[in-house]
């Protein structure tokens, strides 16, 4: 879907064609004299329009108007909230109509951020996925034109949205495709077909070079497969070679059974979802390819299969990790943080002035968040500060984790250095504690999507998140200086 912004006149609004205008109006709205003022003034003043975020008024073929479709959109105070809520309904009655061209009209000048969470919320709901549908109809919205007083002001801010969507689509994408649609090899041909855009290199590693680095723990959940895994590096070089980059670190299982340690069949389906810190990673690139920052950024996706075999990790099997800390292994369907510790230590060779990891790593978090924000970990006050901020101004919203040193208690083994798992309580601290053994060589923030990644029930299907979150802080908020 092709994004353009203009200024928005008032007088202009009658005379455009196109298959739907929307038209979003506040309760500040006060009317002037042209044509869509008066009708605005008359919807309100008769009651069919009423001052409550999510209401609309659709009418056909307004008399002097060329749009086929007139909505008038309630978004209340114009918060976040209220214009998801406003535009999320509008759209409905859009792609009932299979509108192709569409103009979105603020009356007021908007936000940076009520104009992002528009333009994300317009992609989000126009967004259909077709992969492996016989039927490959998509959506049928081509173009939007999002319409304000002042375009100048707003288009850094209009860029970036369009790229983080973009990002995000793309995350989606391969988050949603089945397994077998989304095996290592497909995500790094993914990786490959970015490095097409300026300043993005990528290095695809398999066994082999997996095996001379020494990841044992990376290596022990792949052995379970005969899908061969792939470790991918990405590059995004938008600065001198002496300023350290930030290292994405996204966990790549494109299929998680649990191992040996098998899940229940009920909606296993949804491991296929286990790859969406991956996926977000890909999608941040791709944002920055977009935009092509003046900044570096270092992307490491550690991907394969967790599935039971003759050749599977098993329960009380110890691993030795890339950084010679052995892990026993008490639970397989603990393979993420196996994966991840490996890919954590590969991280130090770029001396970087941060790290963050992004994973589904535990269902603890769900309980402990739900869907609504993710849940971060970390030891640094300023890295815990930047993903706040970045978290509101992308309005992909997290919250700060505990990492105190008592819930690794839980991890610790007479055979091993560590356990992979602690006991129930805490576990998605307990399993950030773990992770924290591999990340003492810089400042580090462990995210945890397993609530935020994807949707279950009717509406199933990937969030696209973090992308946004990770996209402003790297461009707004990654903190400068030493470590806390």
């Amino acid at each position: 879907m092709n994004f353009e912004l203009k200024n928005f006149v008032p007088s202009n609004v009658s005379i455009e064609k196109c298959d739907v205008s929307l038209v979003l109006v506040t309760n500040t709205f006060q009317a002037g004299k042209d044509a869509l003022s008066v009708l605005i003034a008359k919807a309100i003043k008769s009651g069919d329009l009423k001052a409550k975020a999510g209401q609309i008024l659709d009418i056909y073929r307004p008399l002097g108007f060329c749009a086929t479709h007139v909505v008038l959109v309630q978004v209340a105070d114009g918060t976040p909230a209220d214009m998801r809520k406003g535009l999320s309904a509008a759209m409905v009655l859009v792609k009932a109509f299979k509108a192709r061209q569409m103009t979105v009209s603020f009356l007021q000048q908007p936000t940076a951020q009520g104009l992002r969470v528009a333009i994300t919320t317009l992609a989000d709901a126009s967004y259909v996925y077709t992969t492996t549908k016989s039927d490959q109809e998509g959506h049928s919205l081509e173009a939007v034109a999002i319409a304000v007083p002042d375009e100048q002001a707003l288009g850094a801010i209009f860029a970036r949205a369009v790229a983080a969507v973009n990002g995000i689509e793309l995350a989606k994408e391969w988050s949603n495709r089945p397994a077998n649609y989304a095996t290592p090899t497909h995500l790094a041909g993914v990786a490959k077909a970015l490095a097409k855009f300026s300043r993005i290199k990528v290095e695809v590693l398999g066994h082999k070079d997996v095996v001379k680095l020494g990841m044992g723990a990376f290596l022990a959940v792949a052995k379970g497969s005969d899908e061969p895994l792939r470790f991918i590096v990405l590059h995004y070089h938008g600065a001198a070679k002496s300023d350290a980059p930030v290292v994405l670190v996204g966990k790549g299982i494109t299929f998680d059974s649990g191992g040996i340690s098998i899940k229940p069949a009920a909606e296993m389906d949804e491991m296929k979802y286990d790859m969406c810190g991956a996926a977000s990673v890909l999608g941040v690139f791709r944002a920055l390819a977009e935009l092509q920052p003046d900044i570096n950024v270092v992307g490491l996706i550690a991907s394969c299969e967790n599935l039971p075999s003759n050749c599977a990790l098993k329960p009380g099997d110890v691993v030795t990790s890339m950084s010679g800390q052995t892990i026993e292994v008490l639970n397989t369907d603990a393979e993420g943080r196996l994966v991840l510790c490996d890919a954590l230590t590969y991280a130090e060779r770029f001396k970087p002035k941060a790290v963050l990891d992004i994973a589904t790593l535990t269902g603890a978090c769900v309980v402990a968040l739900g869907g609504v924000r993710s849940g971060f970990f970390t030891d640094d006050a300023g890295v815990s500060a930047a993903l706040l901020a970045a978290g509101e101004s992308s309005q992909d919203l997290c919250w700060q984790m505990p990492l105190d040193e008592d819930y690794a208690e839980g991890l610790k083994t007479s055979f091993a250095d560590v356990a992979n798992v602690a006991g129930r309580a805490g576990g998605a601290v307990t399993a950030a504690k773990f992770l924290q053994r591999f990340t003492g060589k810089y400042r580090w923030a462990h995210l945890d999507i397993a609530g935020t990644a994807w949707k279950s029930g009717a509406a199933k299907g990937a969030t696209g998140r973090p992308v946004g979150l990770l996209l402003d802080y790297l461009l707004d908020h990654d903190p400068a200086g030493p470590s806390a």
